[in-house]
């Protein structure tokens, strides 16, 4: 486990301020890795994703993305028991979510990770869903060290920019994946396989979510496939001496 957790407020590029869950590993020093949520916020799924990731020597902040529409969302704490509302508060906060300032939040979330006494300087960022989709624009435009994205939806409004990428990604998709349609998969695989510091693992026979642990779509095989090498990933572009 790590050391402690907290909750951190960031100021924001809009001289807003928004909270981020933190997760201190035990160790003196250790990366940054800034965490992206599904649309169901910064949610108990996320602050246990965060700890685990502390448990390995990260130093993880999970930025509310969600704050200038409803601070504090925390839907679908248990993915196995999810109502129909959450489902319909979640889609709702995701049909009203805004690109750009969220990437602005996340900058100022990867600032604050390289400046705090418990980071070596290195910061990378993993996301999902929702967060899988920003962690890629993250590593477009900014400084990140790395970037790792697990099922990204919209991901196809972005891959032209591809070619300015200044930091090693790896990206999880699902063969299945009910919010990316074959053709449009197929899209992005092609361009992105021109990308000489991207690499695009396409996991056979899997829908959306795969790696949600006690989601309706969580398959065990995809998931520690895709974590071991997500995992090895970060290891290698943000641990290496």
């Amino acid at each position: 486990m790590s050391s402690h957790e907290e909750t951190v407020r960031i100021e924001s590029a809009d001289c807003g301020r928004f909270d981020a869950y933190l997760a201190v590993p035990e160790s003196a020093q250790g990366p940054g890795l800034v965490l992206l949520q599904y649309i169901c916020g910064v949610n108990a799924v996320m602050r246990r994703l965060a700890r685990e990731f502390a448990a390995r020597g990260y130093l993880v902040a999970v930025p509310d993305l969600f704050w200038r529409q409803e601070p504090g969302v925390m839907l679908a704490n248990d993915p196995a028991t999810v109502t129909a509302e959450e489902q319909r508060r979640a889609l709702a906060l995701n049909d009203g979510f805004a690109d750009a300032p969220a990437l602005d939040d996340m900058r100022a979330t990867l600032a604050y990770l390289r400046s705090h006494e418990r980071c070596n300087g290195r910061v990378g960022t993993l996301g999902y869903c929702l967060g899988g989709r920003m962690a890629f624009l993250l590593a477009l435009h900014s400084d990140v060290d790395c970037a790792v994205g697990y099922y990204g939806v919209n991901l196809d409004k972005y891959v032209g920019e591809a070619p300015a990428l200044r930091c090693p990604v790896l990206l999880h998709m699902a063969e299945k994946d009910v919010l990316v349609p074959p053709p449009v998969r197929e899209q992005i695989v092609t361009s992105l396989a021109l990308i000489e510091n991207v690499s695009v693992s396409v996991h056979p026979g899997v829908n959306h979510a795969f790696a949600l642990a006690g989601g309706p779509n969580h398959d065990a095989v995809a998931a520690a496939n895709a974590d071991q090498a997500s995992l090895a990933f970060l290891d290698k572009h943000l641990k290496a001496a």
